[in-house]
């Protein structure tokens, strides 16, 4: 049997526009996928080799979850952080070595940038 490899993530969010918006702006990458087309409650975005997605469903933020994105310059992006983004973790080198921060999207939702 194969090893299982992550393709496709989702997050819920209470207002899907806001949400795409605040997105774009983090990741500095367009949302795709829109659906339905004429009054979407989903998007994603291409991220990597996996995509990591938005819906506009109950519950928001859905518990339990952390979603981890590795950068190759953690610094630069924490530098890059809008001042009033929710920071859950500041900036810092973990005793396993790797450096990493960690905020929470509008909705609640955890979100890791992680350098290895």
């Amino acid at each position: 049997m194969d090893i299982p490899r992550l393709t496709h993530v989702r997050v819920n969010v209470r207002h899907l526009a806001a949400s795409v918006d605040w997105y774009e702006r983090l990741l500095g990458v367009k949302a795709h996928g829109h659906w339905p087309p004429q009054d979407a409650t989903y998007v994603h975005f291409d991220v990597g080799s996996a995509q990591f997605a938005l819906g506009e469903y109950e519950p928001a933020p859905a518990t339990g979850a952390r979603f981890n994105f590795e950068v190759d310059d953690v610094d630069a992006w924490w530098r890059e952080l809008d001042e009033d983004v929710d920071v859950l973790e500041p900036l810092m080198t973990t005793p396993y070595g790797t450096r990493k921060f960690t905020i929470r999207d509008p909705d609640g939702n955890e979100l890791g940038f992680v350098q290895a």
